[in-house]
């Protein structure tokens, strides 16, 4: 078939494919030989940030309920005839859908009927049917889910930190939105949104596993509704100008817990940036974080020998074009005790410097994960998405992560771990 475009690594001896069809949609494939399961997710680059926008023939900017990315994935299952989970049931496979700050998806996994479960993906992602009775009545079922999560001990601590960070970034706002402004969500605003932000240039289609890709291609082009329409210009997303300091330095909380819960924040103050550049600042934050707080550091040993911490302790760094930050979580009895040990620790680590024999253990043993992740074909299509929206590409996670060096480390370490940047937030036993 023609129009296909070709990567390869040499590195992780992987190729991925590439198909646009005349709609704008972006259809990529990496075969898998040999691999029973098979692997598909239909995404579009929209996420619970993305409430103020210019709609789709428009020309002013409209402001949107929280949460409505989130409802609008819900609703999506639902059809006129019934719910799409039965349909994928019957063909012997696993459905399922997620929404984040920055992206929407939708996928399933098999091991046979893929081209039927492909059809019925396309199918159902690209025939939107909201009703006000279905939205009024999907209202009472997300409440209930926000309600479910306020009682999430782990779920509170993390937003309660991105509340104590940010000031206006709606990143600090709950996914699903509050019981409060989902009410305010009608189909009319539901299908305004749609139109945006499920249109085929805004959205990805990525297939992974033993797969005749010409085979899919048709399959898609025969089902795919939008096939006709005009590509899209880029999307006007508005997000309100948020401050470089921190808004709060302690939040707590009181739920259900027998030992408290806690989250160090590091707010960063260096945003912008995107595709490559992004990518690179992840992968040396998170060499970094395992440099400091990793299972073989110093301060991880002395912490769990004290029983400060157990081994829930870790540490995640999460970046997006307008916000980054890193947060260092677990289990204590002593949450402020811990962001004491901490704080000593990285300015320990100013007079000192780092250990260059660290970053290079660090850097090698990620170079192995990462090529073994390449059995994974949830994390294939998952990472490759996510770099895709980001205008990077996973393909070139490997070449970004063995061309850091130490000093890459060490401006990336003065300028993130700031002694005004950081908060904590924690969960107490009632």
């Amino acid at each position: 078939m023609e129009n296909i475009s070709t990567i390869k690594s040499d590195i992780l001896k992987e190729e991925s494919f590439l198909y646009v069809l005349k709609n704008g949609l972006k259809v990529y494939f990496v075969p898998k030989l040999g691999f029973s399961k098979k692997y598909a997710i239909f995404s579009t680059n929209y996420g619970s940030n993305d409430n103020e926008f210019v709609p789709i023939g428009e020309n002013e900017a409209i402001k949107v309920p929280e949460g409505i990315a989130h409802f609008l994935e819900h609703k999506l299952f639902e059809e006129q005839e019934g719910n799409i989970f039965d349909e994928f049931s019957k063909l012997g496979s696993y459905v399922n859908a997620f929404t984040n700050f920055n992206q929407t998806a939708y996928l399933f996994s098999c091991t046979d009927n893929f081209y039927k479960n492909l059809e019925l993906l396309v199918s159902f992602v690209e025939n939107p049917y909201f009703t006000d009775e279905n939205v009024n009545k999907e209202k009472g079922i997300i409440a209930q889910e926000i309600k479910m999560y306020e009682d999430n001990p782990g779920w509170k601590v993390f937003f309660n930190s991105l509340k104590a960070m940010y000031h206006y970034h709606p990143v600090k706002e709950d996914i699903a939105g509050t019981v409060e402004s989902i009410t305010k969500i009608d189909k009319e605003t539901l299908y305004k949104c749609y139109n945006t932000f499920y249109h085929p240039t805004n959205m990805i289609l990525f297939l992974v596993g033993d797969i005749d890709f010409e085979k899919a291609i048709k399959t898609i082009e025969k089902n795919i509704k939008n096939k006709d329409l005009n590509t899209q210009n880029k999307i006007e997303r508005i997000y309100p100008n948020e401050p470089k300091e921190i808004k709060n330095r302690y939040i707590e909380e009181s739920l259900s817990v027998s030992i408290p819960l806690f989250n160090i924040g590091f707010k960063d103050k260096d945003v912008g940036f995107d595709g490559n550049e992004l990518l690179e600042k992840e992968i040396v934050t998170n060499i970094l974080l395992d440099m400091i707080f990793g299972e073989s550091t110093e301060l991880y040993k002395n912490m769990y020998e004290e029983g400060l911490v157990n081994n829930s302790f870790g540490a995640q760094f999460v970046a997006s074009k307008t916000y980054s930050h890193s947060i260092i979580g677990g289990e204590s009895s002593n949450p402020k005790k811990v962001l004491d040990k901490v704080i000593e620790n990285i300015n320990h680590l100013n007079e000192v410097g780092l250990n260059k024999e660290d970053f290079n253990r660090i850097k090698n043993k990620m170079i192995g994960h990462h090529i073994m992740s390449f059995d994974s074909l949830e994390y294939i299509a998952n990472s490759f998405t996510k770099y895709e929206f980001q205008n990077s590409s996973l393909f070139d996670y490997i070449n970004i992560l063995k061309s850091i060096n130490f000093q890459d480390i060490e401006k990336r370490f003065k300028s993130h771990f700031t002694v005004d940047n950081y908060i904590l937030s924690v969960i107490n036993p009632k």
